[in-house]
């Protein structure tokens, strides 16, 4: 998989950031198949480790490229444990049936390192946010998702929140008129959902 995308991407920067994502990606799924022997709670645990390495660490940037591997790893084993699991999404009932592809490992770490990564309808990326936002989220500073309206906001911070939900993270969601002690509590939580526009008029106001 990694060869195709390589050869699919022809600039340079693209390969060269594609060859250096290889050893990642393979150290990642190395751990999350150890990872499958843990009990839930012991998989549960990761968070609060990684938490505790976080705040001790002088430089968070430098500690959060470090534990990329055995965070991505963990959200991916925690996707693998919850299939065939529902969750009530928008009113409605669905079942899990995803666990990450290594092309969703790569999309994680280009957006935690602040690069765009396109992808097409289908691929992927609700789930892919996941790892940057689960990642990211260890360091105690609420962080958030961008979407494109209310409705995505609620179905995905809904849908993917049983993920963040089964690792001990919090996640909330912004909406259209929602009162001001409402929208409070939602970036009090670990991950906060919502449109650009939200944001940018809680950040203004």
């Amino acid at each position: 998989m990694l060869s195709f995308l390589i050869k699919r991407f022809a600039g340079r920067h693209y390969r060269k950031f594609l060859e250096r994502c290889r050893p990642i990606v393979a150290r990642i799924n190395e751990l999350e198949q150890s990872y499958q022997s843990l009990t839930d709670e012991q998989l549960r645990a990761k968070t609060d480790e990684f938490r505790a390495r976080l705040a001790a660490a002088p430089d968070k940037k430098a500690m959060l490229d470090e534990i990329l591997p055995e965070a991505f790893a963990t959200v991916k084993n925690a996707a693998r444990r919850l299939q065939g699991t529902t969750a009530t999404v928008c009113e409605h009932e669905l079942t899990w049936d995803m666990v990450h592809f290594d092309v969703q490992l790569i999309g994680g770490m280009a957006i935690h390192e602040g690069r765009i990564a396109e992808m097409a309808t289908g691929e992927g990326k609700t789930l892919v946010s996941t790892l940057p936002l689960y990642l990211n989220a260890l360091t105690g500073r609420n962080t958030q998702l961008v979407t494109v309206n209310d409705y995505l906001a609620r179905r995905d911070s809904e849908w993917m929140g049983h993920l963040y939900s089964f690792l001990g993270v919090t996640v909330g969601c912004i909406q259209q008129q929602m009162p001001s002690n409402l929208r409070r509590e939602m970036y009090a939580r670990d991950i906060t959902y919502g449109t650009a526009s939200e944001f940018g008029f809680d950040y203004l106001r």
